[in-house]
């Protein structure tokens, strides 16, 4: 008593129980199915009538009923659906009744439609069976095309037939529990994925080089096949031949990403982009030429599941981090001679402490060790491995011996843009290379972060403060509080406070808030000094909450603790910043500036020089030349504290009190008139200003506040 169903509306079921087909156009798919009944199986089952959806049961077992007798195409005993679709219920032919009552309600027709009663779902003994033959089903319709030879069908046919290719067959829809229907169903989405590949496959032969529809096809075929080589071939030779190389780049960097994180080999791939791009690059190949077909049709018989390429969804770029880091690949450094042992193992080495000290630093995302070895190993260069990554900054350096010297080159730059935004060359002895290797790592990680903060703070001013995240906000937070300004100071405390409304446990947003308040207790910016002292506290303290490894947050309570005279606490907060990451130059300088005034004034000097050769540019360097000067006078060496001071006096920025500190240390110097231009400057700025001033921000040792009354009396700089 076999049933061949889904023929269109070619076929009718005969009395006794058999179905008449019609040969009417055999090679011709029915597409007609808005039009009347559509069973959609090819993604998310659903059902319509004249083009409007109608609802179908909730139930996972009635589609799954629904979509096996209507790929089936035969009657089905009632015992073998209760095997396959209940793991022995109570009453499985019961819940077998109550699915096939729930299918009628959506299939047949009660004699309202038409005034005709027609019945879809057929009990035929003790079998139950569907009478398709006029509903429109997609699978069924892809079926018949291919079978009939699509190479014989009209392109507006087959376009018209490949809009109904909505994704995996019953998607949504799991069997867990039965392993006959699982393999069934893997068998069936094999099987009709190969039948949508062959499909799509023949439109892409037939559509123009380069066009939109094309490209239309190509990601309908990626959509089905992820990680299918050959799609993506045909998808990238589709953009290089519209002009779209960027896009064809960035869509390369993604399918590597997706690959390696299926563990597939991504090499041919790699290497096919690489002539690829190299062909249209090359002057005499102005057109690319159009890659030959690589799908050819296949036969309508199911495939052994083995044989399928997995669909896994697309692969897609990485997920978005969110947006409280910049991040950065540290590809290893190589050799530029043929490499002995021991340099490939300097070389190696130099890049994993930098990877390692990055990290501390808890400001930028840092890709791991084992994963840039890996690109490195596979001959993947700096830039590539950057959009493969889907980092913002890309690091890479080259060793080279010179006779006795060892030199080395490292860049910094930005992967969107291909853009080196740092360069710098380092060398030292052949014979001192181990001995100086932490001073250069130091350098370099010091110069790296350095140079992506101000990057990222150039990317933030380009941006409206109302679409800013929280890292962005951050960042133009930055650029107004280093410009040690009561309005400036202002609006970084407002930028600072929009990260923390985007993301609480910020705490380098916690750190920045905490010195905008530092700053006004600090440069008497707001009358109300002891309340921001408080809140210097507070917010730093919060910062430390958030992330109690991250030396900005010890930084910041080092400096309140300052604020609020617990010299001693201070000092240990600092020291601790310094110790979770050698290579934060700020936290060097306040323990620089705090021992300056009334610790030890030598290890005052050291901890300054370490902060200006980590960070020869930074934003406070009037600040560490400064404190430098306040330790040469304490330690008697008034001309090196004259000297200092000057050099502070003139770096861009330089506040009230650095322009103080020059005149006091000029005057005790006996530069008379170098002092009196200083206070000169300091008097236009602020008029009312005075020693008083100076003595009341900073926390000078008896000795050093009596040089300083001494030499404001000397320059007309009295209280």
């Amino acid at each position: 008593m076999a049933i061949a169903l889904f023929r269109g509306q070619h076929g009718s079921l005969a009395p006794g129980g058999s179905v008449e087909t019609s040969v009417e156009n055999p090679g011709v798919a029915h597409t007609g199915g808005p039009r009347g009944l559509a069973l959609r199986l090819l993604g998310p089952v659903s059902f319509s009538r004249d083009g409007q959806p109608v609802v179908l049961p909730r139930s996972r077992k009635v589609r799954a009923l629904l979509a096996y007798l209507a790929l089936e195409g035969r009657p089905v005993l009632r015992s073998r659906l209760c095997d396959l679709l209940w793991d022995v219920p109570n009453d499985p032919r019961g819940e077998l009744r109550w699915c096939l009552s729930k299918l009628r309600g959506v299939l047949d027709d009660s004699g309202g439609r038409h005034g005709t009663e027609r019945r879809r779902v057929l009990a035929i003994e003790d079998a139950i069976a569907l009478d398709l033959s006029d509903v429109h089903v997609d699978a069924r319709e892809l079926e018949r095309a291919v079978a009939s030879g699509l190479a014989e069908q009209n392109t507006a046919v087959l376009s018209e037939l490949s809009q109904w290719l909505g994704g995996e067959l019953l998607e949504g829809i799991t069997v867990d529990g039965n392993l006959e229907l699982s393999g069934w169903l893997a068998a069936r989405r094999a099987h009709y994925r190969q039948l949508s590949l062959a499909l799509l496959g023949e439109l892409v032969a037939r559509a123009e080089p380069g066009s939109e529809q094309r490209l239309l096809h190509l990601r309908s075929w990626l959509t089905l096949a992820p990680f299918d080589p050959r799609g993506h071939e045909q998808l990238l030779a589709t953009l290089v031949q519209a002009g779209r190389v960027a896009e064809a780049e960035a869509h390369v960097a993604a399918v590597l990403r997706g690959f390696e994180h299926e563990g597939l080999d991504w090499a041919p791939l790699r290497s096919a982009w690489h002539a690829l791009r190299a062909a249209h690059a090359a002057p005499e190949a102005a057109v690319v030429q159009p890659v030959a077909p690589l799908v050819q049709p296949v036969a309508p018989v199911v495939q052994p599941v083995a044989q399928v390429v997995a669909t896994a969804g697309a692969a897609p770029p990485a997920e978005p981090r969110a947006r409280r880091r910049a991040s950065i690949a540290v590809m290893p450094f190589t050799e530029a001679a043929a490499p002995a042992a021991s340099n490939t193992r300097l070389a190696d080495g130099l890049t994993e402490d930098i990877i390692t000290r990055l990290a501390k630093l808890r400001v930028l995302f840092v890709i791991a060790r084992g994963t840039v070895f890996a690109l490195g190993q596979r001959g993947i260069g700096a830039q590539e491995a950057g959009r493969i990554l889907n980092v913002e900054y890309v690091a890479s350096g080259t060793l080279r011996r010179d006779g006795a010297r060892v030199s080395l080159l490292v860049e910094l730059a930005e992967t969107e843009g291909a853009r080196i935004i740092w360069a710098d060359e380092l060398s030292v002895r052949a014979d001192e290379t181990f001995a100086a290797l932490d001073a250069i790592v130091d350098r370099i990680v010091a110069a790296l972060a350095e140079e992506i903060e101000s990057a990222e703070c150039q990317r933030a001013l380009l941006r409206p403060p109302s679409s800013l995240d929280a890292w962005q906000a951050y960042h133009r937070g930055l650029w107004h509080m280093y410009r040690f300004n009561g309005p400036d100071n202002l609006d970084a405390e407002r930028f600072f406070r929009t990260a923390l409304a985007s993301d609480p446990t910020f705490s380098r947003a916690h750190a920045g808030l905490s010195f905008t308040h530092f700053q006004n207790a600090f440069l008497s910016l707001t009358p109300d000094r002891e309340r921001q002292v408080e809140l210097a506290l507070s917010t730093a303290a919060e910062s430390l909450a958030a992330d109690d490894r991250d030396p900005a947050a010890h930084w910041a309570l080092g400096r309140a603790l300052w604020l609020s005279r617990e010299h001693e606490t201070s000092l240990i907060e600092l020291q601790r910043c310094v110790e979770l990451s050698p290579n934060f130059a700020l936290g060097y300088y306040t323990l620089g500036f705090v021992q300056s005034q009334a610790g030890d004034p030598r290890s005052a000097i050291i901890a300054i020089d370490t902060a200006r050769q980590l960070s020869p540019f930074d934003p406070l360097l009037f600040g560490m030349l400064a404190s430098r000067a306040v330790a040469h006078l304490r330690l008697g060496e008034i001309e090196e504290a004259a000297q200092w001071s000057a050099k502070a006096a003139v770096r861009p920025n330089a506040h009230d009190h650095i322009l103080a500190i020059a005149a006091c240390c000029a005057g005790l110097a006996n530069r008379r008139a170098a002092a009196r231009e200083l206070v000169a400057r300091v008097r236009a700025r602020a008029p009312g200003y005075g020693v008083a001033d100076l003595l009341r921000s900073f926390r000078f040792d008896e000795v050093a506040e009596q040089l300083f009354r001494r030499a404001a009396r000397q320059v007309g700089f009295g209280e």
